[in-house]
This record gives C-alpha cells, sequence and structure tokens, in this order.
C-alpha cells in the first residue's frame, strides 16, 4: 500500500537523523536513530518510545518540535524510565474513526467549512492533512435475530434508518481529499484496521518511509497494538485536530512493562488471559501510562491474542499496549494479504531501526515491571458491571447473587428469587427467574478478529448439537463477526449451519450488542421482566459491560470467549455452575457437561488450518471502499460545503463556530455556579454521553416526537450524534446514572436551586441557561472512565458546564473537557467529598481562572461552596491545552489558525 499523506516533514534535522534506506530496487529517506546512539542509550528504550522518538526526528520544526524535545525522549532511559516533566508533540500519521464518533467529527469539519466561507476564506483549506478511514461499523441493531434473513433484515433497516448520515458520510468521500470510507456491512473498524488498513510502516510516492502511527475516534483503537503500531483512542475532538493537522501535546509517558512467562494451559482463551490482564493491570494501576509486553511468554501468543490484549487497554486504563514488531507481525501481515514489496519494507526498516524484537537484546529500561505466568490463568468471565471485575467460571453463580442482592440491598445468603411467567412469541409459555441470561451475544472487535475463540464457538455449537442440546427459549442469541471473513471460513469449516440451529444466525458486520445495540429482547420477555422486577442477565464476547450500556432491561452483564456465550445460550441462567452443572440432558437423558462439548485444541488448531487462507483476505479487501449498490444509491449533496437539511433529525449544523473567528473573552474566575450533578466513583462517559436506546418520554424522546418521528424509529443515540438538539438532551441521561442531588432517583434527574425543584437534567440546565447561572459538574474517582465519547464533552458544554470537580479523571475525558472549554480541576490527593463536607446545594466559586487569560497556567485554584473553601489542581497539563482553552475549545483554536 503506497500512501500520500501530505506534505512531507521538513525536518530541521538537528541530530543528523536524515538517511536513506534501500529495499529491492527503492529507495527511501528514513530519519535514523542510530544518529542518537552515541549520546543516548537509544537501545535501552522501549519499543514505544523509540516509535515517538523518530516520530519527533521527523517533525522537528522548531515550533511544535525542539531539539529538547528530542533529547527529553532518547534520554528517558538514562533516567531511569520516569515519566517527563515536559511537552512533546506526537504527530499521528493517520486517523481511524468509526461512525458514531466519525459522524459528528464530519459534522464538525463541515461547519469548520462554512465558518470559514463566512469569514471570507477558503473553505478547501478545512482538509485532512493525514489519511482519514472511517468504517461504518456502529449503525447496525440486532432488530432481527435467530433467523436466516436477519442479517438481510437487519442491513435493510440500517440503511432506511441512517440514510440522512450515509449521505454526509458520502459528500465527505468526495469533498475531502485523502477521507476513504469503508461502507456498511463490511466489519468493524478495528478488525478492518488489523487486517488491511493497519501499514506498520508507510511507504509514501514521495519516497519517505515512517512507523505507522495513529489516533482513533475509539477506545479500542489500541487493538493494533499488538501489530506493533503505535496508536491510541482519542476523543472525536482531538482526532479532528490530528486531521487538521495539529499535533497531540502529551507528555513524556511512564510505560509499564508486562513481563509474560510460561503458557496458556489447555481449555483458556485468549478472552481468559485478557481479563486476567485487566484485572491484573487496574489493580496495578496504569491510567495514562504506556504499557509494553515483553519476556519469554510473548513467542507463545499468536498476533490474534496480543491484538485481543492491545484491544482491552482501555478497560484497564491504560493510553496503550504495544508489541513489538517480530516475525508473529510478519507472518500475520504475510497471511493477511499484504504485498511481498511491503513485507519486504517492513522488514527492513523495523530491523535497520532497532523496532525489530530480538530477544536475544538486553531487556529496556520501564518505568514499573508486572509479571504474569500465562499458565495461572483459568476460564473466566468479567462483570457483572465492570469489565476490570473478573469472575472465575465457576464462581459466575455467586457473582450474580451478590449482584442481585447488593442491588436490593438485601443479605446473598438470604436472597428470594423472583419469578415471571413470560408468553413467547409461539404461545409457549415459560418462567423466568433472576439471573437468566436473555442475551447471548457473538459480537465485538475484542474477539471476533480471533479465529481460535471464533472456531471454538462454532466446534462447540456442532458437538452441542450433535447431543440434543439447544438455547433456552428465552435467550436472544446473534452473531456479529467483525469482518466478513468470518462467515468465510465458517462455511468453510461446516460451522455456520450448526451455530444457525443454535440461533447464532449472522445478524450483521458490526459492533452490536457490545455497543448497546442489541435491539429489543424477544417478544414477552421484557414484559415479564418488568412486571417481575427481575434481576437478568447478557452474556457477550465484548469488552464493554457498563451499567445500563447493553440492553436498558438487563442489570447483569457478563464478558465472556464467544464459546462460553454459546454455553450460556444453552443454560440459558447465570445460577448454573458451567465447572461442576450439567448444560441439559441429551436426547436419551444423559447429562451434558460444558467438558463433553469443549473442543481440543488440536481440534481448534486444525480446523483453522483447513478452513482459513490467505487468499480470504485478499478476496475481500480488493475492494473494500466500493460498497454495495445500496451503498452507491445514497446521494450526495453539496460541493465544497455540505448542503444541511435544517428539517433534518440526524444531521444539524452544530452551533460550535457560531461566534467565527473571533476571539472570545479572555478566561475568568467562576461566580455564583450552581452544581447540576453530584456524582460518585466510576463514572464512566456512558453514563455522561447518550448511548443506546432513546425513550419516548426523555427529553430527547420527546424532541423526536415533536419533529414528526415515531418511536419505532428513534434509532439510537449513537445514530444521532449529528444531531446536537438529541445529544444534549440525552447527556447525563443514563438510566443507572445517581445524581446525589436527587438522593433516591435512577436517571437523567436533578435539582434546580435554590428552589429544589426536581427535574430532568436537560430542563434544569435550560433553566439555569435562561438565569444566566454557570454550572459545574462534582464527582468522585476515575470520573470519565469507558469510551472516548466526545459528546462526553460536548454535551455538558452545551448544558452551560464550566468547570467538572473530580477526585481523579480517566486520560481521554479530561483531554475532551479541555477540548470543550471546559475546566477540569482535581482534588488534593486522598481529599473526598465526604471528607470536606460541602454541602451541593449551595454556591459554588471558583478563584484563580483568570490567570489562565493573563497567559498563565496556575497549578492550583481556590474553590469555594458556601462556608467550605479548598484548593483543587488545574487539570490542563500543556501550555497547547492552555491555549485551546483561552480559545474556548481546540476546534475554535484549529479555525483561526487555519484562517491565519
Amino acid at each position: 500500500m503506497v500512501d500520500t499523506p501530505g506534505p512531507p516533514a521538513r525536518s530541521q534535522d538537528s541530530f543528523g537523523a536524515r538517511g536513506q534506506l534501500t529495499v529491492g530496487d527503492r529507495r527511501f529517506e528514513v530519519f535514523r536513530l542510530e544518529a542518537l546512539a552515541g549520546r543516548f542509550p537509544v537501545d535501552r528504550l522501549p519499543y514505544a518510545l523509540r516509535v515517538l522518538l523518530e516520530n519527533l526526528l521527523r517533525h522537528e520544526d522548531g515550533r511544535h518540535v525542539h531539539p529538547a524535545d528530542i533529547q527529553a525522549v532518547a534520554n528517558w532511559a538514562a533516567q531511569g524510565g520516569r515519566a517527563g516533566s515536559g511537552e512533546i508533540a506526537f504527530s499521528p500519521e493517520r486517523v481511524l474513526m468509526q461512525d458514531f464518533t466519525g459522524v459528528p467529527a464530519v459534522v464538525d469539519l463541515a461547519a469548520m467549512r462554512d465558518a470559514m466561507a463566512a469569514a471570507g476564506g477558503d473553505p478547501g483549506r478545512v482538509n485532512p492533512l493525514v489519511p482519514v478511514e472511517l468504517v461504518i461499523d456502529h449503525s447496525v441493531i440486532v432488530e432481527r435475530s435467530g433467523r436466516p434473513d436477519a442479517f438481510a433484515a437487519n442491513v435493510e433497516i440500517e440503511y432506511q434508518r441512517n440514510r440522512e448520515r450515509y449521505q454526509l458520510l458520502r459528500w465527505a468521500q468526495g469533498a475531502f481529499e485523502g477521507f476513504k470510507v469503508v461502507p456498511p456491512g463490511t466489519g468493524i473498524c478495528h478488525q478492518v484496521n488489523l487486517e488491511y488498513l493497519a501499514r506498520v510502516v508507510f511507504a509514501t510516492d514521495d519516497g519517505q518511509a515512517y512507523p505507522d502511527t495513529l489516533v482513533g475516534t475509539d477506545s479500542h483503537t489500541t487493538m493494533v497494538n499488538g501489530l506493533g503500531v503505535l496508536g491510541w483512542g482519542v476523543g472525536g475532538i482531538e482526532a479532528e485536530a490530528a486531521m487538521l493537522g495539529q499535533p497531540l501535546t502529551m507528555l513524556v509517558p511512564p510505560v509499564v512493562g508486562l513481563r509474560l512467562t510460561g503458557e496458556l494451559r489447555p481449555g483458556t482463551t485468549a478472552t481468559d488471559l485478557v481479563l486476567t490482564i485487566t484485572e491484573l493491570l487496574r489493580h496495578h494501576g496504569v491510567v495514562g501510562k504506556f504499557v509494553e509486553v515483553f519476556g519469554p511468554g510473548l513467542a507463545q501468543l499468536p498476533l490474534e491474542h496480543r491484538a485481543t490484549i492491545g484491544n482491552m487497554s482501555p478497560e484497564y486504563g491504560a493510553t496503550c499496549t504495544i508489541f513489538p514488531v517480530d516475525q508473529a507481525t510478519l507472518d500475520y501481515l504475510r497471511f493477511t494479504g499484504r504485498s511481498p514489496e511491503h513485507l519486504a519494507l517492513v522488514e527492513a526498516y523495523c530491523k535497520e531501526q532497532g523496532l525489530f524484537h530480538d530477544p536475544a537484546s538486553p531487556e529496556p529500561v520501564f518505568t514499573e515491571l508486572v509479571s504474569l505466568d500465562l499458565s495461572d490463568v483459568e476460564p473466566s468471565l468479567a462483570g457483572p458491571a465492570r469489565p476490570q471485575d473478573r469472575v472465575p467460571l465457576g464462581q459466575a453463580p455467586a457473582s450474580a447473587t451478590r449482584a442481585i442482592a447488593t442491588q436490593r440491598g438485601e443479605d446473598p445468603g438470604q436472597l428470594t428469587r423472583r419469578q415471571a411467567r413470560a408468553t413467547l412469541e409461539d404461545g409457549q409459555e415459560v418462567t423466568l427467574e433472576d439471573e437468566a441470561v436473555v442475551i447471548a451475544a457473538i459480537t465485538s472487535c475484542t474477539n471476533t478478529s480471533n479465529p481460535q475463540v471464533m472456531v471454538a464457538a462454532g466446534l462447540l455449537a456442532r458437538n452441542a448439537l450433535a447431543r440434543g442440546l439447544r438455547p433456552k427459549p428465552w435467550v436472544k442469541t446473534s452473531l456479529a463477526p467483525g469482518s466478513r471473513v468470518v462467515m468465510d471460513y465458517y462455511d468453510r469449516a461446516g460451522l455456520t449451519e450448526p451455530l444457525a440451529a443454535l440461533g447464532f444466525n449472522l445478524v450483521g458486520f458490526g459492533c452490536t450488542t457490545c455497543i448497546g445495540n442489541s435491539g429489543p429482547l424477544l417478544p414477552g420477555v421484557s414484559e415479564a421482566v418488568r412486571s417481575g422486577e427481575l434481576s437478568v442477565a447478557a452474556v457477550l464476547s465484548g469488552n464493554r459491560n457498563f451499567e445500563g450500556r447493553i440492553h436498558p432491561d438487563v442489570r447483569l452483564n457478563y464478558l465472556a470467549s464467544p464459546p462460553l456465550v454459546v454455553a450460556y445460550a444453552l443454560a440459558g441462567t447465570m445460577a448454573l455452575d458451567l465447572t461442576t452443572d450439567p448444560l441439559g440432558e441429551d436426547d436419551e437423558g444423559r447429562p451434558v457437561y460444558l467438558r463433553d462439548i469443549w473442543p481440543s485444541e488440536q481440534e481448534v488448531a486444525e480446523t483453522i488450518r483447513a478452513a482459513v487462507s490467505s487468499a480470504l483476505f485478499q478476496e475481500r479487501y480488493a475492494s473494500v471502499f466500493e460498497g454495495d449498490e445500496r451503498w452507491q444509491a445514497v446521494e450526495v449533496s453539496g460541493g465544497q460545503t455540505f448542503a444541511w437539511d435544517p428539517q433534518s433529525t440526524y444531521v444539524l449544523k452544530p452551533p460550535f463556530f457560531d461566534q467565527g473567528l473571533e476571539l472570545p473573552p479572555p478566561p475568568a474566575d467562576i461566580h455564583g455556579a450552581r452544581v447540576l450533578c453530584l456524582l460518585g466513583d466510576s463514572v464512566t462517559t456512558d453514563h455522561i454521553s447518550p448511548a443506546g436506546s432513546i425513550r419516548p418520554d426523555s427529553p430527547a424522546g420527546r424532541y423526536l416526537q415533536e419533529h414528526g418521528v415515531a418511536p419505532a424509529d428513534f434509532n439510537s443515540y449513537g445514530a444521532r450524534r449529528g444531531n446536537h438538539e438529541v445529544m444534549v438532551r440525552g447527556t447525563f441521561a443514563n438510566i443507572r446514572l445517581r445524581n446525589q442531588l436527587a438522593p433516591g432517583t435512577e436517571g437523567g434527574v436533578t435539582r434546580h436551586l435554590p428552589d429544589g425543584t426536581q427535574m430532568s437534567i436537560f430542563e434544569a440546565a435550560m433553566a439555569y441557561q435562561a438565569e444566566g447561572v454557570p454550572l459545574v459538574v462534582l464527582a468522585g474517582k476515575e470520573y470519565g472512565s469507558g469510551s472516548s465519547r466526545d459528546w462526553a464533552a460536548k454535551g455538558p458544554a452545551l448544558l452551560g458546564v464550566k468547570a467538572v470537580i473530580a477526585e481523579s479523571f480517566e486520560r481521554i475525558h479530561r483531554s475532551n473537557l479541555v477540548g470543550m472549554g471546559i475546566v477540569p480541576l482535581q482534588l488534593p490527593e486522598g481529599r473526598t467529598w465526604a471528607e470536606l463536607g460541602v454541602d451541593p446545594t449551595e454556591p459554588v466559586e471558583i478563584l484563580g481562572l483568570s490567570a489562565l487569560g493573563e497567559g498563565q497556567v496556575p497549578k492550583e485554584v481556590t474553590v469555594r461552596i458556601g462556608t467550605v473553601e479548598f484548593p483543587v489542581r488545574v487539570r490542563i497539563d500543556t501550555p497547547m491545552e492552555a491555549e485551546y482553552y483561552r480559545h474556548g475549545g481546540i476546534l475554535p483554536y484549529v479555525l483561526r489558525q487555519l484562517a491565519g
């Protein structure tokens, strides 16, 4: 693959690193790390920092990148691996998007073109300067399942609902240079990235070669780390700036070395491994840090296992989890159809730059070390509400019982299981109980890229079918692979039919259940769950199981490997111990245990060898950007600027650039603010950002009905991210949000102050805006963990939130808040709201922010809530972020820079 990513880097090359590399009959300009070796211990740098160092050498311009920045990274190992206090500017070479986060980014770029044109400038100057690839993978919803026509029906519904969004993306595909779109029904962006888009080493048509680096608008961009590609998820706000040539400012990161030893035991899967690592690293504490995998156990991990681990980085809070390039990388590139010429370049470049893993070389210097013996991994799930809460398979029943007891405030040992009768679609009467599994979904990028676990699921289904087992009738089953190649090898292996016979028919190529696109439960099930106030479960092979995410009627959500998803569909309940209890009986009445139908490693390996080939990847990706006749038939309107439809309920021109090119007033202290929300620990972006289904009685639901949209056509919040009117109404509206300002409530409820009237958070925010009252949010630890949702910052900004004061922040969300002009403020280490004893109904003053308007970045400012006064740390971490804040956000800053 040859790329033209924009103007070549014009490095000042203070260290004389520019050189030539010959590969076959081609010559490339490269920036050699060896040029620094005599002065700095470059050979002891972790792999990730070597990639960062090359990026700085090539982009040294005297403005964003200075010689001192290069020295800070080059000397990192000599400093003992300590995180740097200085800021560096990382320039990712491409941007990856999925459609949920990509659509609002395109909306913003289109609005920036309008603003540029309105100011008399050239709208064409608003154009990506690096390659941008958007994969439409988040729009398909499991409306139909368990039937042969499920895929065709779901795709047809997807096009009907999303035509306005797809019109925008088709326009962008033609209007922006270097902007490519992978149409619907192709695969999940991270799997498409792994199997096709990732270069590992760029080769440009102007003769440059350098490492493939990227940022993505999805947290799980880190999946490509398994291929040795450095990249991570950012908010859509940062991604838009990167598209427009702005470097990503960051501190030289700490790098945690994850040392692997031993081998996985038979019967354990990549999913079990990654859930173990998630628990281990979340406990160790790696938020905002790089993780790099090394050690003798590395050689035991196939590339697909490495990608599975990289994918889960956000679940333990790491910025990325990188694996060095080695022979496994080259084998995977060859296997997935990359050209011999490109393979030769990757190998030659990485070996020349010291980026090719050599087990005989000295181990890199790391900031911290964590060790894991692979033989300690055991079959596991994670849940019922967080991916880091690993549960050994045998303890799953006790986990579910404890969770239900906690929800109800009861003693687990005295818990009475509730029951309710349900009439299913075929008229069958069944009794549903607490812990019933009502969703079993093979879905998400984490596992569906891995033939080992996908083939294991198919073989387990075949074995179960042969023993006469069937899923329980109340379980909604679905299969949503990450790429079309999966169905190709299922067909070749004869596994499509047994999976379909158990209800695991293909429903789409997309994220589906993992992002809340579960669709309705089977007819009659939701009614029974609600009438009986049951706590029922979903089991999915995804990476996210936060409260309220999977389905509004499901309170227990467990992550599991694809074969375990099939097993729980057969069991129909979390109350069974699958290590000792039978899944059911065969046709002769004999008990059938999970161990009886679990495929052997040898059988899985032989099936993969026979069914999965390089030709499958080459055929599927030969015309990946073209799409089918439905995609080609989507109408395109507009030229350099987009033709907005003011009646659209999917895509509206946003208000973020209404101020045009004029600078806003300088930052000032905040007086007379009110608390909109008082939140606890681990409030995720799923709690903040609109996600999942839209309820008819919600502010967003009422807005849509007022605009002629029937509830059946609401679609999801994710699909309507291009309409700020819907999104602002859905901010803080998660059904599981607990706002302590309105005790005893659940959902998007608050009290308007000082009168104390209880109302929706949106209604209260609009009342405060009418009164001219600024707003703040108070929160606990890990505020903003989870997906890299830009609307978790955009929504609060439109509600009028000026500051978030929390005990700690997750990395991406903190940055996004600054990017939307909201100041993140952190309580002193160890202090809590309970300890401070604040009264959240009192007015809030924030004193000292005016220094930002004077060009300073104060380390601390003072917060006064009623009579309680305390210092807080200003989490504007770099001078560049301070500049963004002074401009009212990163996008207005970029627009003014482009306008000159």
